[in-house]
């Protein structure tokens, strides 16, 4: 038993020494011109600000990569969150040809935002301008919504057409 043990953690310390040598690329892929939430129909500018401190590092292809994520297995568990927060909302691939897609993305950061879901407390730890007031919740949220409305009148209007 004792043999078994003494095996285990021999594996696992070489394992934690090779570690450092196994970090994921940490590369962010090309924007596509046009295809940002803020190149058409932009949000008001306090929006995009707070969109920019609270969401973007996650949630697009703009993310500013941080001195612990070269640092495995920290850079493992950063990419993976990253990968997760693209694929449930990125921001630089933004439906605007598709309405109810948007206005669907747009209902679910307003219920995210409200819920102080979003952004993650193990994110607003280290980045502290990341942290969302009450104030800030409620501007985020009041957007989310109104885009959500003005893109329900204009599927309403192109289904009356």
């Amino acid at each position: 038993m004792k043999k078994r043990k003494l095996w285990i953690l021999g594996g696992v310390l070489v394992l934690a020494a090779l570690s450092p040598f196994s970090n994921p690329s940490r590369t962010n892929p090309p924007i596509v011109p046009g295809h940002d939430l803020c190149a058409t129909n932009p949000p008001p500018p306090k929006v995009v600000a707070l969109l920019r401190a609270a969401c973007y590092d996650c949630h697009s292809y703009e993310t500013e990569w941080p001195w612990y994520g070269r640092v495995s297995p920290v850079s493992w568990w950063l990419m993976d969150h990253i990968k997760d927060g693209r694929k449930r909302l990125n921001f630089s691939e933004w439906p605007h040809d598709n309405p109810k897609k948007a206005r669907t993305r747009l209902k679910n950061i307003r219920e995210e935002v409200e819920s102080a879901g979003m952004p993650l407390r193990s994110y607003t730890w280290i980045h502290t301008n990341s942290r969302l007031n009450s104030s800030d919740r409620e501007e985020l949220a009041n957007w989310a919504d109104q885009e959500a409305k003005r893109l329900a009148k204009l599927m309403e209007a192109d289904e009356a057409k």
